[in-house]
C-alpha cells in the first residue's frame, strides 16, 4: 500500500459510484473524496452510504450544495435557508458529517443581479456555510466555481473568506479564467486552492496533438502525455490538490504515479506569459 497523498482527490462527477474504485483509491493512498448533492441524479450521497458506509470514514470527504431538484432538471439557489437544509441533509444521507462543504457554482445566481444584490446574496450564502461549520455540520467550507469571473464583479473584501476555493485547472483552462482565479484569490484570501477537471471533461485527442512532458523536470522516463498533463495541472493555477474523476483503478494508479514528478515552474511561467498576447490579439 502506498503512503497517503491528499494532493490527488478522487472526484465522483460522472462516476458510477462503484465500491471497487473506492477500495482501489485507498490501496493507492488516495484518501480524499469529492462529490456533490446533484451527482448521480441527486443520489450520490445515499448510494455512497449504501455501498461503502464502512469506507467513508477513511476518506477526507467533500461535497457541494447549491443545486436542487427542479422542474425539468436542476435549479441553482443561494438561499441561505435552503443551503442550511442541504448541508443537514447531506450529513444524514452520508451517515457522517462531510469534512468540507463547498458552495456549488454560485456564479449561476449572480449573472443578472446588480452588484449590491449579488454582494448581499453571496454574503448570505457564505455565512450559511460559516454557520454550518461552526455548528459542527462540516469541518471547513469553501466555494467551487466553474467560471469564477462573475465572482470578481462582486465586492468580496468584506465577505467571509472560504477555507477552499475550487476551480478548473490544467492546460485546457484559458488565460482569462486563470487570471480571474488569481484576482479572486488575492481579493478573497482563500485558504487553499483545489483544481478540478484537469482533462477538460475527457477530451483525450488533445494529448495526441500536444505533448506536456517538457513541462516536467527530468527524469520523467515512462510518463505519458496524460500523466504529464495531470501533474502540470497543479500549477495551472497553483493548487494544493486536484480532483480527477475515474472509474478505472489502473488509470487512477497512473495518476498517483505522477505525484513524484517535479514540474518545471519556469516553463509554466513562460507558457502563461505566452498566453497573454494570444488573448489580446
Amino acid at each position: 500500500m502506498h503512503g497517503a497523498d491528499p494532493r490527488l482527490v478522487l472526484g465522483l462527477h460522472r462516476s458510477r459510484h462503484h465500491r471497487d474504485i473506492l477500495t482501489a483509491a485507498l490501496d493507492l493512498g488516495v484518501t480524499a473524496l469529492d462529490t456533490a448533492a446533484p451527482y448521480l441524479g441527486f443520489r450520490s450521497h445515499t448510494v455512497l452510504a449504501e455501498t461503502a458506509a464502512d469506507l467513508l470514514p477513511k476518506f477526507a470527504l467533500s461535497t457541494k450544495v447549491g443545486f436542487f431538484p427542479g422542474t425539468g432538471g436542476a435549479e441553482h439557489s443561494l438561499d441561505p435557508g435552503r443551503l442550511r437544509l442541504a448541508v443537514e441533509k447531506a450529513a444524514r444521507e452520508l451517515g457522517r458529517e462531510p469534512d468540507t462543504v463547498l458552495l456549488h457554482n454560485p456564479e449561476q445566481s449572480l449573472a443578472d443581479l446588480s452588484l449590491a444584490d449579488g454582494h448581499a446574496l453571496l454574503g448570505s450564502a457564505c455565512t450559511a456555510l460559516v454557520d454550518a461549520a461552526r455548528d459542527g455540520l462540516c469541518r471547513t467550507w469553501g466555494v467551487s466555481s466553474w467560471d469564477p469571473r462573475p465572482l470578481g464583479t462582486v465586492r468580496l473584501e468584506d465577505l467571509p473568506s472560504p477555507n477552499i476555493l475550487m476551480v478548473r485547472a490544467g492546460f485546457l483552462v484559458g488565460i482569462g479564467l486563470l487570471d480571474a482565479t488569481t484576482v479572486l484569490r488575492n481579493i478573497w484570501q482563500a485558504g487553499e486552492t483545489w483544481g478540478m477537471s484537469p482533462f477538460g471533461g475527457g477530451n483525450g485527442k488533445v494529448w495526441e496533438d500536444f505533448d506536456p512532458r517538457p513541462f516536467l523536470r527530468p527524469p520523467h522516463d515512462g510518463l505519458s502525455r496524460v500523466q504529464a498533463a495531470f501533474r502540470t495541472a497543479f500549477h495551472l493555477p497553483s493548487a494544493a490538490a486536484v480532483a480527477v474523476g475515474t472509474d478505472d483503478p489502473a488509470h487512477l494508479a497512473q495518476l498517483v504515479q505522477t505525484l513524484g514528478a517535479e514540474v518545471d515552474t519556469t516553463a509554466v511561467s513562460q507558457y502563461l506569459r505566452a498566453l497573454h498576447p494570444l488573448r489580446q490579439s
